[in-house]
């Protein structure tokens, strides 16, 4: 039957298998496999993958895969483009950290740690959100429009990851990190009842939730917010 080989530059071998990592892989082939099915099998989502070579010439993900076949990708470029319309981005059940700081830049992100897979990916196709996750089986589903790997372990590195390859526009402090809505000014007066006795006697500037009426204003903890804000204005654009 022959084998494949597969060249997988150094930012797609974090995909592969620990024992397997290497700048050529090899796979046996078959009679009904595409090329995309050979990327896939080896560990590597196509969301992540910009373009695909065949003998050297361009390639789609539904060429048919035979033996002795040179097939060479090269990594999604960065800032990767959004595609139009997207509503916004939509985050697994295990990155409910990273939609908080991304709400916190104002960025567009759903999330709720309830969601099965299907409906991650219901969703995202429904509502044209970009599906970011780091599970890479979530992100091989035929059905989904759009996904990204988040890469990092941690928030802060993960962060920095979605506004490097996406560059997003940002607008800091305009959205609830707790629900995703917008943020309004609001007068003292009116969310008064809401605050606690030292609250209210020790801040003045207040914003609220349009959405979900949570009362937002500068505390003890804005250093560190801020900090997070200063970090993102660092990696990509404002506006």
């Amino acid at each position: 039957m022959g084998e494949i080989r597969l060249r997988v530059p150094p930012q797609l071998q974090l995909f592969l298998k620990p024992d397997t990592r290497a700048h050529e892989v090899r796979v046996a082939s078959d009679t009904t496999s595409t090329v995309g099915h050979v990327i896939e099998s080896v560990g590597v989502p196509l969301t992540e993958v910009e373009t695909i070579k065949v003998g050297g010439a361009r390639a789609s993900p539904s060429t048919y895969a035979h033996g002795g076949m040179l097939v060479e990708l090269r990594p999604v470029m960065r800032p990767q483009a959004i595609p139009e319309h997207t509503q916004g981005f939509l985050l697994d059940v295990h990155l409910g950290t990273l939609a908080r700081r991304m709400r916190l830049l104002g960025i567009d992100s759903a999330y709720r740690n309830d969601a099965a897979d299907d409906e991650l990916v219901d969703e995202a196709n429904a509502e044209r959100r970009i599906l970011l996750t780091r599970d890479r089986r979530l992100l091989m589903r035929r059905v989904l429009w759009c996904g990204a790997h988040v890469r990092g372990d941690r928030p802060d590195a993960q962060l920095a990851d979605v506004i490097d390859r996406f560059a997003p526009p940002l607008a800091p402090w305009t959205r609830c990190t707790a629900c995703n809505g917008a943020l309004a000014p609001v007068r003292k007066d009116e969310v008064a009842h809401l605050l606690e006795p030292g609250t209210r006697h020790s801040y003045t500037n207040f914003a609220q939730c349009r959405a979900c009426g949570k009362v937002y204003w500068r505390g003890a903890h804005s250093p560190t917010l801020e900090s997070i804000v200063a970090r993102a204005a660092l990696d990509g654009p404002t506006g």
